[in-house]
């Protein structure tokens, strides 16, 4: 039997994560390049800097570079270029997502182990072993694979709940779509052990938020980062983190992300709604599209509750199928849509669309 290697991130969550840092990175060397988002290094260097100071720690930051706007093969190689010579022992990613792939790259080009500081509770990158990587353009270029994610991810919980309210929802909904779209797309095959460690651990990122989720907003609102959000934390950072690590790719997604793309396609709704409120939207197409009610009526509620949209109506997207040609053609022939229990079509997603619009009030003729 071939081999097969899985090696995971560490992580440290709690208000004092960064007092961790120089007993986790220290063994690695001494001298640190930190890659990061601007406003993200501006909430989180303090931290890290206090930190460092009172553990006296010998970990020396060389420089500290801003990532840009997009995560790019040609910044990445860039900065490998740039301190290739430099003797860096290691490469800290601070910030949002792009901030983080860029460092991950980063630390990929250069050889040398990455840890991750993720600012905002809102996505998966500080503990997934690729990067998204997009063109100079804005546009997705795609995925860059790596052996391994961050050695350690450190998680902040002081910096996590002072985060924009609307990263922290777009979070909760990608997360959830994890659940949904794993066992989805892995209905009916016979899974290898990775994979089907995945799928179960997958169970979580639905359970978690479903159980903490209003709890966890209560506490957002208040500034205070108590259990339920630390829960809600973990689910969308780790747990979808270890599903997309651990499955076979083709699991990783399905149509709630096929609607998102396809939806990014209307003028407008790219600029104005966040990837995890699109996929939100996107979970009750695929549960419609499955003739899944129950799942879908408590999805539902659970979508409104966290302010996610749950009609086109509410997104201000007409209903016309002529409008939605694009949008429909993307959400049944994207890469999402390659590996699913059974073949949907434009028609199938069409329907699906009309009825999620009648279930929530909104009388429409289709």
């Amino acid at each position: 039997m071939k081999a097969v290697t899985k090696l995971f991130a560490g992580y440290t969550i709690g208000d004092d994560a960064y007092y961790q840092v120089d007993r986790f990175c220290s063994p690695y060397g001494k001298r640190v390049l930190l890659i990061g988002g601007e406003t993200g290094m501006m909430k989180g260097r303090p931290f890290l800097d206090g930190a460092l100071t009172l553990t006296k720690s010998r970990l020396e930051i060389v420089d500290t570079v801003i990532y840009g706007k997009e995560c790019t093969y040609e910044r990445i190689r860039e900065l490998s270029s740039l301190y290739q010579d430099q003797k860096i022992d290691m490469v800290f990613g601070m910030g949002g997502g792009k901030a983080m792939d860029t460092a991950k790259g980063t630390a990929h080009e250069l050889g040398v182990p990455v840890f991750t500081f993720p600012t905002i509770p809102s996505n998966c990158a500080s503990m997934a072993a690729l990067s998204v990587v997009y063109r100079q353009d804005g546009g997705f270029d795609s995925f860059y694979f790596f052996e391994r994610p961050a050695v350690h991810c450190f998680i902040n919980t002081d910096i996590m709940i002072h985060a924009p309210k609307k990263y922290f929802r777009a979070g909760m909904g990608d997360t959830i779509a994890k659940y949904f779209e794993c066992h989805f797309s892995a209905r009916g095959d016979e899974l290898d052990y990775h994979s089907a460690l995945g799928r179960e651990i997958s169970n979580l990122c639905y359970e978690r938020i479903h159980t903490y989720a209003e709890k966890a907003l209560e506490e957002f609102e208040q500034g205070r980062a108590g259990d339920a959000f630390t829960q809600a934390v973990l689910a969308i950072t780790v747990n979808t983190g270890l599903v997309s690590h651990m499955v076979e790719d083709c699991y990783n997604c399905a149509l709630a992300h096929a609607v998102c793309y396809g939806l990014d396609l209307v003028p407008g709704v790219a600029e104005r709604f966040l990837h995890g409120d699109l996929v939100g939207y996107g979970i009750l197409i695929q549960l419609m599209v499955d003739g899944r009610t129950e799942e879908f009526e408590e999805v539902r509620r659970l979508l409104q509750m966290m302010e996610i949209p749950v009609s086109l109506k509410e997104m201000e997207i007409p209903l016309e199928r002529g409008a939605l040609q694009d949008m429909l053609k993307e959400s049944v022939g994207g890469p999402d849509m390659e590996h699913i229990p059974y073949p949907v079509t434009e028609d199938m997603v069409w329907e699906a669309l009309c009825k999620v619009e009648k279930v929530t009030g909104h009388g429409v003729k289709c």
